[in-house]
């Protein structure tokens, strides 16, 4: 054997060692430990008062997590469900009352959607009598409206298309929370802006009619609910015409042809 070999022998041999070294002082401490908690464990058991110490502090951290949740879901019911038109501003209390004469619906929850579309369209730099207006057309504010090809909520949001928006809100059932359907179609009537580079053209995108000749009339609904909305703003007597919950839209297609564009979203297939 020569000396290279006695080398790597020796170096092997206290690798070797070494690993069942640290092996054994491993198994020694996690016995210590364990060792340590029964000990502790049986301490504790001698001292009830000790014990019962530490379960009333961790029962009364429990109820301070479970109030502090329960506030939030209150105060976020108490913003989203209902609001005394009443007690909003000036404008928006006259847009909640007349919405509430037009579509049969009681004032309080559209004084609470009123101040939802003034809220979320100034963060997402949407007109908020644009925002009730689609709403007017697409669901007469019905929170749980269901289109044929799958549009819910308020804004008739396609639900299946746009799964990643709701994810952050609780999942695609929350569609049918007013709040949260209506902040999503925002989102989804922005892209459409955005995209397309005008309001109507993003209305088009919007109900699903970009690549068709025609939108079923869509745009001039909007547009016309959206001219007496700022009359209404505005301070003016406007006539309403009351009538139940309109139907979603859907494009007039030519026969045998399929849109290309969910209603109330973006392309299926990216352009």
């Amino acid at each position: 054997m020569n000396a290279v070999q006695r080398i790597g022998n020796s170096l092997q041999t206290v690798c070797s060692d070494a690993l069942h070294g640290f092996l054994y002082l491993a198994r020694s401490s996690f016995t210590l430990i364990g060792i340590a908690l029964v000990v502790c464990i049986a301490g504790l058991a001698q001292y009830p008062e000790i014990q019962n110490l530490g379960e009333s502090r961790l029962a009364e951290w429990v109820r301070e997590r479970q109030d502090a949740i329960s506030s939030i879901v209150s105060a976020e019911q108490r913003q989203t469900n209902a609001t005394n038109p009443a007690d909003l501003p000036q404008q928006q209390s006259a847009l909640a009352y007349w919405l509430s004469k037009k579509y049969g619906i009681a004032p309080e929850p559209l004084g609470a959607l009123v101040a939802q579309a003034y809220e979320v369209g100034g963060v997402q730099k949407i007109d908020p009598l644009l925002i009730l207006a689609v709403m007017g057309v697409e669901s007469g504010f019905n929170p749980f409206a269901q289109s044929p090809v799958g549009a819910q909520g308020l804004m008739q949001v396609m639900t299946k298309v746009h799964t990643a928006k709701y994810e952050r809100f609780g999942g695609n059932l929350a569609a049918f929370d007013p709040a949260t359907n209506l902040r999503v179609g925002v989102l989804v009537l922005k892209d459409c802006i955005k995209r397309t580079g005008s309001v109507e053209d993003g209305l088009r995108a919007y109900v699903g009619a970009s690549t068709l000749e025609g939108d079923g009339g869509y745009v001039d609904k909007v547009m016309g609910e959206y001219a007496r909305l700022v009359a209404v703003a505005e301070g003016r007597k406007v006539p309403f015409y009351p009538s139940p919950n309109l139907n979603p839209s859907q494009p007039a297609a030519k026969e045998g042809q399929t849109p290309t564009v969910a209603t109330a979203g973006e392309p299926l297939a990216t352009p």
